[in-house]
């Protein structure tokens, strides 16, 4: 998979996605990183990147030319142009799922004030928002993003099987009822007896569980509804 990064801060970008998982999947040509200095695209003998809105308003506003400019540095057919907006589609699991078969994704980190709405209306195919917060700039929204959908990619995590059992997987979309490792006993916190039992039919039904109970305390929005009687 290719990832092409178009950011005023390279930095803020490059040095988290060359680490851990991410990294290594770089290091083994599963993920074609590339992050792209908006700065050089910008205008005049100032290189500059933004101006002030119409209509008035506070702060500056990012030029629709230089974020044309950039993207046609980058852009090939099979491109997919995402601009991190909090006023974008909210983020799930089942959209990294679906970008995850894109070869080519190009992710445009605002900054500033926003981006000129040119950019939204012409320019990119999907805003995309990680929630209902605004950020200094488009910058960690990117990396969560990005995170979300390279783990996806096949040969990326060490375990394959672990993407149909964690929170928001494969499987019904419950969260994880939690995980335990050595010791067995910490200040007397045990671990469950059932886990140790090496029943496995007894484990799952257990874990199901407690998904389930975990789910219905914090996201009961995410259990699936019971259909109402009568006609």
């Amino acid at each position: 998979m290719r990832v092409d990064v178009l950011t005023l801060f390279p930095p803020m970008v490059s040095v988290p996605l060359g680490q851990s998982m991410l990294g290594r999947a770089q290091s083994r040509g599963l993920l074609s990183l590339n992050v792209v200095d908006l700065r050089p695209f910008g205008v005049g003998r100032y290189q500059q990147v933004d101006d002030i809105p119409y209509g008035g308003g506070s702060g500056m506003v990012m030029r629709v030319d230089v974020v044309d400019a950039a993207l046609a540095s980058v852009r090939t057919p099979e491109s997919r142009v995402l601009l991190m907006d909090p006023a974008g589609t909210p983020f799930t699991q089942a959209h990294a799922r679906r970008l995850s078969a894109c070869p080519h994704l190009i992710v445009l980190c605002g900054h500033y004030e926003g981006v000129d709405r040119r950019v939204r209306d012409h320019l990119v195919d999907e805003a995309v928002s990680i929630g209902d917060y605004v950020l200094t700039g488009g910058e960690l929204a990117a990396l969560v993003v990005i995170d979300a959908v390279v783990r996806l990619q096949p040969g990326v995590l060490g375990n394959p099987d672990s993407l149909a059992i964690e929170s928001f997987g494969e499987g019904e979309g419950l969260l994880e009822g939690g995980c335990w490792t050595r010791p067995v006993s910490h200040r007397g916190w045990e671990v469950p007896e059932v886990l140790r039992s090496g029943h496995h039919a007894k484990v799952a039904a257990w874990r199901h569980a407690e998904a389930l109970a975990r789910t219905a305390a914090v996201r009961p929005d995410l259990l699936p509804r019971k259909p109402r009687d009568g006609g």
